[in-house]
């Protein structure tokens, strides 16, 4: 089971569910930018625990260029995505905020189609279209 992307998948989203709770609750009395970085800190010290502690560790210098560059790009968009996700938890309700932020799931679709040449069928598309349709609703209703 633990093999499956699925039950990994499931368990990113119940975590990702308890970052909004948690989150909204960790930014009432404070910035929403000191709050991420509490949070990154936090994220660092344990990530760098579970790969010292499982011997993942390699030497930086075996990691290709091109890896660098889109793993230094995808911290820099989850940088931005923390902080704005952050402010917005501190405006607004966990409820309203997190299916908004849930739209990067449209857009990941999107994304994977026109830079990763993906396909979608027409199922996929009425998904992604429900998925968009169904986050604005919580968001605004």
């Amino acid at each position: 089971m633990t093999q499956s992307w699925v039950f990994w998948a499931l368990i990113s989203a119940a975590f990702a569910a308890l970052t909004a709770i948690f989150g909204k609750v960790g930014v009432a009395n404070i910035s929403s930018d000191m709050a991420t970085l509490i949070r990154t800190v936090v994220i660092l010290v344990v990530i760098a625990l579970i790969v010292a502690s499982t011997g993942q560790w390699q030497p930086l210098s075996s990691i290709g260029s091109k890896t660098w560059l889109f793993l230094c790009l995808s911290g820099l968009a989850t940088g931005a995505s923390w902080l704005a996700y952050y402010r917005a938890l501190k405006l607004g309700d966990a409820s309203r905020v997190a299916p908004i932020d849930k739209l990067s799931i449209v857009l990941v679709a999107i994304f994977g189609v026109i830079f990763l040449s993906e396909k979608l069928s027409l199922v996929h598309w009425f998904a992604v279209t429900m998925i968009a349709s169904g986050a604005i609703m919580l968001a605004v209703f």
